[in-house]
C-alpha cells in the first residue's frame, strides 16, 4: 500500500484544486499562483509513482515445463559412481532451481533426472562442444531468445534458463529450469563446485 502514497496524494491534490477553483467566486492573482504550484506539485507525485512502477522488474514467472518425471542411470557404471551421480542430480534439484538435468559424458549420456521429454541427448550440439573445449561455463538466462535452441531438444521445448558447466574436455553438466534469468551467481558457484567434484570421479572412466 505504501508504494501507492504519491499516486494518492497526487490525485488527491489535483481534485482539491479543481473543487477550490470550482467554488471560489473571485479569483486573485496570488490564488493562481498558488494553484499552479499546487498542481505542478500533484503532477510531480503521479510522475513519481508512474516511474517506480516502470523501474522496477518484474519478477520472472515460473512455467508448467512439458515432459514428465524421468530418471536415468547408465547400467554399465559402477554402483558408486552411480550413487553419486544420483546424489548430485538430487542435491541440484532440491537446493537450486534447476528441474532438468542431463550428464554426458565420453559421447554417451550417464545420467537423467527430472523433467524432461522422450527424447533423450545423443550428441553433443555446438554449444555443448563449445563448453567442453574451452572450459568454461554457459548460462543462457532467457533460452527461449536464443535462435539455437533446437540443439536442446532433449530438454523441455519450454525452458526457461539453461546451464552448460563443463565436465573436464569430454562431458558437460545439462541444468534447465522452468523460470528465466533464475541461477543467482551463488546457484553457478555452488554448480561449478559440484562439476569439480563430478569431473574427478567420472575420470576413472577414461
Amino acid at each position: 500500500m505504501v508504494r501507492y502514497l504519491p499516486l494518492v496524494a497526487g490525485l488527491i491534490v489535483g481534485f482539491g484544486l479543481i473543487l477550490n477553483r470550482t467554488f471560489t467566486d473571485e479569483l486573485f492573482p496570488s490564488q493562481s499562483r498558488s494553484d499552479a504550484l499546487g498542481i505542478f506539485g500533484g503532477a510531480m507525485l503521479i510522475l513519481v509513482f508512474l516511474l517506480e512502477q516502470q523501474v522496477k522488474a518484474k519478477p520472472p514467472e515460473s512455467v508448467v515445463l512439458h515432459g514428465s518425471d524421468r530418471f536415468f542411470l547408465a547400467p554399465e557404471l559402477s554402483e558408486s559412481l552411480k550413487a553419486e551421480l544420483a546424489w548430485i542430480s538430487h542435491t541440484l534439484l532440491t537446493l537450486t532451481v534447476t528441474r532438468s538435468v542431463v550428464i554426458w559424458y565420453n559421447d554417451r549420456v550417464l545420467h537423467l533426472r527430472g523433467i524432461l521429454p522422450e527424447k533423450t541427448m545423443t550428441t553433443a550440439g555446438k554449444l555443448a562442444q563449445s563448453v567442453m573445449t574451452k572450459q568454461k561455463p554457459l548460462y543462457l538466462v532467457q533460452l527461449n531468445l536464443y535462435p539455437g535452441k533446437i540443439e536442446f531438444d532433449y530438454l523441455p521445448d519450454n525452458t526457461q534458463s539453461l546451464i552448460l558447466q563443463p565436465l573436464g574436455t569430454k562431458g558437460v553438466l545439462i541444468l534447465g529450469t522452468d523460470i528465466p534469468r533464475s541461477y543467482t551467481n551463488q546457484d553457478e558457484a555452488w554448480i561449478a563446485a559440484l562439476a569439480d567434484k563430478l569431473t574427478f570421479s567420472l575420470s576413472s572412466l577414461e
